[in-house]
């Protein structure tokens, strides 16, 4: 059974994984790259795997490296991950590092370090899975990982049923004046009602995302691009494969990202319908209400370092 490679990985996303920085060296040169497949599987022995495509630059010394640490992420760390998702740089140049075991780098401010002898290298299909036993570990206990989940970085929460609610407090409507609440409701609705009208026009969420920052910022550099769409620069490379099948986008001269008369076009349809749906959902509102919404959203924004 044959499937469409992008749809497969769209729902492979589905299921919720860290993000991981595997680091190797051969002689003096160090490796990186960024792998959301590492996941336990022994504990005596402490074994660990990974997995890297077939057609990775560092391949080779990660198939024959005798040590290699497992880096993960934390939440802070997005350009570090989209930084060892990419080829043809020195990846290393600005991060923080400290030497591991073997010799091989560690990656400062990381949530938990994963130091291992290499155990065994199996073939998978058009990756290698590569078993580690774990010689050393350490942990942070303040922060959190970084999360990959449905195409995009994430962070990871309580659940809610799992949070101590202790004794029930007089509320009296305290938690629906809750800011953080409020934006969370305002903005699942908004998507659920909203995302599944761009289908009439054949782009999904992420493809929306990206044509309408284009369209508005003009080209943009992948780096850029993947980190205004909060999306890891595999995907984002995906999603623009599929933009670039429709003949939706393309390379500029300097070589970012944009859209093509075709795209520009579709874009510009594409917020037209968001300007409309907007316009009916505050058509209850005065002007001077969804002004004050959208300039105090605007200053939280700014306050928390987000961009805009």
């Amino acid at each position: 059974m044959s499937f469409d490679t992008r749809d497969f990985r769209s729902a492979l996303g589905k299921f919720a994984t860290g993000v991981t920085v595997v680091t190797a060296c051969e002689g003096e040169e160090n490796h990186g790259v960024t792998a959301s497949s590492f996941n336990s599987v022994s504990m005596e022995p402490p074994l660990i795997l990974w997995s890297i495509d077939k057609g990775a630059y560092s391949l080779n010394a990660y198939r024959h490296a005798e040590h290699f640490v497992v880096n993960v992420l934390s939440n802070e760390q997005v350009d570090i991950s989209n930084r060892f998702a990419r080829r043809g740089e020195d990846k290393f140049v600005g991060i923080d590092i400290e030497e591991g075991l073997g010799g091989v780098a560690k990656v400062k401010g990381a949530a938990a370090h994963f130091e291992c002898r290499t155990w065994n290298v199996y073939e998978g299909g058009d990756h290698l899975i590569i078993v580690g036993e774990v010689v050393r570990y350490a942990y942070r206990n303040e922060g959190s990982a970084l999360v990959f989940h449905n195409g995009r970085y994430a962070v990871p929460e309580p659940h809610p049923l799992l949070l101590n609610v202790g004794e029930r407090p007089a509320l009296n409507g305290r938690l629906g004046k809750h800011l953080l609440y409020l934006m969370r409701q305002a903005l699942a609705a908004y998507r659920s009602d909203f995302y599944p009208r761009l289908g009439s026009l054949g782009v999904n969420d992420n493809e929306w995302r990206i044509l309408t920052l284009l369209a508005d910022r003009g080209p943009q550099a992948a780096e850029a691009l993947a980190e205004r769409v909060a999306q890891p620069q595999a995907d984002l490379e995906d999603t623009l494969d599929g933009l670039r099948e429709r003949g939706l986008v393309g390379p500029g001269e300097d070589g970012c990202v944009r859209l093509s008369d075709e795209g520009q076009a579709l874009a510009l349809r594409l917020l037209a319908m968001a300007d409309d749906y907007e316009r009916r959902l505050f058509e209850n509102l005065a002007p001077a209400e969804v002004s004050a919404i959208k300039s105090g959203l605007g200053r939280v924004i700014e306050r928390l370092g987000a961009p805009l």
